[in-house]
């Protein structure tokens, strides 16, 4: 993986006590904290509300293999949150870019 992308509210409570919204975006802010940290170019954030995407730029071997590794933890986080809390509040859609 070399991207992601969240967007939305996950709507479980009003904003501000969504507990879901605040899990899924914990582990991506915490994700690309890693990315920044670790990884010897720091990824391409863009933030607004709602919406955040990362993406991997540049990316040596060693570093893709540390990137993966803090990519599919936020993952596994996201996806025991969507077993918790149901499909109704969390959409992981999950494609391959393939270039042209």
């Amino acid at each position: 993986m070399r991207e992601f992308e969240l967007s939305g509210h996950a709507g479980f409570a009003k904003r501000g006590r969504d507990i879901v919204c605040a899990g899924v975006s914990a582990l991506s802010i915490a994700a690309v904290n890693g990315l920044e940290h670790f990884l010897t170019v720091a990824p391409t954030v863009q933030e607004a509300d709602g919406h955040i995407t990362c993406r991997l730029v540049e990316v040596s071997a060693q570093d893709l293999e540390k990137a993966q590794w803090i990519l599919q933890t936020m993952i596994l986080g996201i996806e025991k949150i969507q077993t918790a809390y149901g499909q109704n509040y969390i959409l992981i859609d999950r494609r391959r870019w393939t270039p042209c």
